[in-house]
């Protein structure tokens, strides 16, 4: 089976090529050669820019896939030019987009891909429900070979699941109060990217994925508490928690905070019967403490790793000043 992946090198896609290339794909990585993360060896790599049409026809001039995947598509424009350039030239077009595409906060758990897409908190969010328009609408018209997927949280060893990556890690071990969004209790879901790795590479030329959609994630279920605590342990530190709410997070920093209310303020639990059923081996097996080991293992090899943002720890600081100034003073 022959494969194009554009990108191929992120956090998630990284995973996946490996384990593509393990399972005897012929795979094609067509990216810029920017990410710090190398292709796997036996992996084809095409230099060029998906975004500059020419560049993307000089590449690809005379190749045709099995499969190809974007995992860099994030608007309609974008999805509108890969199905110009791949309209003749593949049996399957897997588009990237994202769980958090899914009704926020949702109406009921667990999620399924039957879930409405509705997403009013997070523009992010929004263009991925656009993108899923606009491939469903072609597959119904023309018939174009397209198959969704969906990740939720899916980390690797250098991205931290929490805001500020190292910067709350070393509040951390340094005794400093950390914050958590609302007050920790919401259910959240993880998933290793060697596990979504095994659900996501099942879907390759797999003829039950054909204008269907599916989101990938590990069954396991934490609090925000629970992941912070984790993280902790890992890095030989206790958590201090401070609990602050998410939209007084967004009044101090917007980014952060459009990342909490349209995503990770809100419980998240998913059913992954429908990856299951099509893909019969796919099991996640990787639980976030041996998830976070991996993390912590990696800060430490390398102190250049170990980055703390100045910025963000004022703003903690800040924030926890806030939070503790409307306190009831103690008698």
């Amino acid at each position: 089976m022959r494969v194009l992946f554009i990108g191929g090198t992120g956090i998630i896609s990284s995973a996946c090529s490996q384990l593509a290339v393990e399972r005897g794909i012929e795979l094609y990585l067509f990216n810029r050669g920017e990410s710090n993360r190398p292709a796997p060896p036996g992996a084809h790599v095409l230099r060029g820019d998906i975004r500059d049409v020419e560049s993307a026809r000089n590449a690809l001039v005379g190749r045709e896939f099995d499969v190809v995947v974007d995992w860099v598509a994030y608007t309609p424009d974008h999805v509108k030019r890969d199905i110009e350039l791949f309209r003749e030239r593949t049996g399957q077009y897997i588009f990237i987009s994202s769980a958090s595409a899914y009704q926020t906060p949702p109406a009921n758990l667990p999620v399924t891909e039957s879930t409405p897409l509705d997403n009013p908190y997070w523009s992010y969010s929004r263009d991925k429900i656009a993108c899923e328009d606009l491939l469903v609408r072609v597959y119904r018209e023309h018939k174009f070979p397209m198959t969704i997927v969906r990740p939720s949280h899916t980390y690797d060893q250098t991205m931290s699941p929490i805001e500020g990556g190292y910067t709350m890690i070393d509040r951390m071990r340094k005794g400093k109060p950390v914050v958590v969004h609302g007050d920790g209790t919401s259910l959240w879901t993880l998933t290793h990217h060697r596990d979504f790795a095994k659900g996501f590479v099942g879907l390759l030329g797999n003829d039950h994925a054909i204008g269907e959609s599916f989101h990938i994630t590990s069954d396991e279920i934490l609090t925000w508490n629970q992941i912070y605590e984790i993280l902790a342990h890992a890095a030989g530190a206790s958590a201090r928690l401070v609990h602050v709410a998410s939209e007084s997070i967004a009044a101090f920093d917007p980014n952060w905070g459009a990342g909490l209310l349209g995503d990770k303020a809100h419980s998240m639990i998913f059913d992954n019967t429908k990856i299951k059923r099509t893909v019969p081996s796919f099991s996640a097996t990787i639980p976030f403490a041996q998830g976070a080991r991996e993390m912590l293992d990696w800060y430490d090899a390398d102190a250049a790793r170990r980055i703390v943002d100045a910025n963000f720890d004022r703003l903690l600081d800040r924030l926890i000043a806030a939070y503790e100034s409307v306190l009831p003073k103690k008698s």
